[in-house]
């Protein structure tokens, strides 16, 4: 082992029981498990964080398998490297199976003539495919492929996989195993927590600590906690603007925001800002959830989340957090009301598929002289010069009377808003 590759690198398992984690899928009972030992293994998609070992499975791979075993990268790899590995493995004389394993890291990175390439060899079952990705594969990868693969989601590494792993390169030969070093357990632990799942980041920081730490008189490196700490820096976010992890993210932010939960809004807007996420977009996600989510129940909502908006615009961070919060925690705390939403989507339903009649002749324009003489605006009872400026008439088609897209029983409604509603909606 070159000691002087990355700690990361030097400490990928070799085999199966060296594999430290994601035991729901390399568990002893496990399929992929037991496929992997039997070398019976079919293709795949490694789908999972960076960091939670997708390319050290492929190593072991590459060391228990009998098949040829190639690995591409597709940053830098095109349809002649593809077509390469396959004119190798259907080669008789140096591989006599004519088949080959194809580990295709960043495969997500490929355009769709790329993965296509690959797709009658796969099915001929002359390439054996292991993709890894960090993007989800049913958006970055053809469903062609998908299809004939089995796709595995790799969680981040659990706190204590890390410890594990932390603990086992300080005495490894190929890891620190050859340095005096002292630090606590709990110091590792923080390094792990500090990882945040994933395995590479936390032996990079203690990589660092070893390396840029003064031995000691008494013959040790002592690896204190604002050593470990100085040396991982800062907790590594899970967020990539540009990803999977956005959607989710997003997607956290505004149920928590419809759940009126104030402290996860809290929490999934920070990690949105942390990872950095447009603020502009944001604002618009808390204008759309005060109007879709609370709506009627408090209208004063979409108001705050369109004056933050504005305020964001003019202001900019980082200051813009706290007109962001601020809104996001006001729409969390409302009360929540869809009826608005519900209405106008039924009634888009209604229009989009009924046969909903001709609009009524006395709410028509009458702009030019002589229309009115066809019944255009005839009879139409101006409100204001009734009491409290409302009197009954029909607004809707004769085929729509009756129906209904607000309810005016509706108790999500701001009292105020369901007694105009209860008193002035009629038929």
């Amino acid at each position: 082992m070159d000691l002087n590759q990355p700690l990361a690198y030097r400490m990928s398992p070799k085999t199966l029981d060296d594999y430290v984690g994601q035991e729901h899928l390399l568990g002893k009972d496990k399929i992929l498990y037991r496929t992997i030992k039997a070398d019976r293994l079919s293709s795949i998609i490694l789908w999972g964080p960076p960091g939670c070992g997708k390319t050290s499975l492929a190593r072991v791979i590459s060391n228990t398998t009998k098949y040829k075993f190639t690995r591409i990268n597709a940053v830098t790899a095109g349809v002649g490297d593809i077509k390469k590995a396959i004119e190798d493995a259907q080669n008789m004389f140096l591989n006599p199976s004519g088949k080959c394993i194809l580990f295709i890291d960043e495969i997500h990175r490929f355009n769709k003539l790329q993965q296509d390439a690959l797709l009658p060899y796969v099915e001929n079952g002359t390439v054996i495919l292991i993709g890894a990705t960090t993007e989800n594969p049913y958006f970055e990868v053809n469903k062609a492929l998908i299809s004939r693969s089995m796709v595995c989601r790799l969680n981040p590494l659990t706190e204590e996989d890390i410890f594990k792993v932390l603990k086992r390169a300080l005495v490894a030969e190929e890891g620190l195993g050859s340095y005096n070093i002292k630090i606590e357990d709990e110091t590792l632990r923080k390094i792990a927590e500090v990882a945040n799942g994933d395995v590479r980041t936390a032996l990079n920081g203690l990589e660092v600590a070893v390396l840029t730490t003064t031995m000691d008189k008494d013959g040790y490196i002592h690896i204190t906690d604002q050593i470990a700490a100085d040396s991982v820096q800062r907790r590594k976010a899970v967020f990539d603007k540009n990803g999977d992890s956005h959607y989710d993210n997003i997607s956290a932010f505004i149920k928590s925001m419809r759940g009126s939960d104030p402290n996860a809004t809290a929490f999934y807007l920070a990690r949105a800002l942390d990872g950095g996420e447009d603020p502009m977009f944001i604002a618009r996600r808390i204008v759309i959830c005060s109007s879709e989510d609370v709506g009627l129940a408090d209208p004063n909502a979409l108001v705050v989340a369109t004056s933050a908006m504005q305020a964001v615009n003019m202001v900019g961070m980082p200051e813009a957090r706290i007109m962001l919060a601020e809104a996001a925690i006001y729409v969390a705390l409302a009360k929540k009301s869809n009826s608005s939403y519900m209405a106008i989507n039924k009634a888009l339903e209604d229009v989009s598929l009924k046969d909903t009649g001709e609009i009524p002749m006395h709410i028509r324009n009458a702009p030019a002289e002589g229309m009115s003489e066809f019944g255009y605006h005839e009879g139409y009872k101006y409100p204001h010069d009734y009491p409290e400026n409302w009197v009954e008439q029909q607004y809707l088609p004769d085929k729509m009377l009756g129906t209904v897209y607000l309810d005016p029983k509706d108790t999500s409604i701001s009292n105020e808003l369901r007694k105009n509603c209860e008193d002035r909606v009629t038929e």
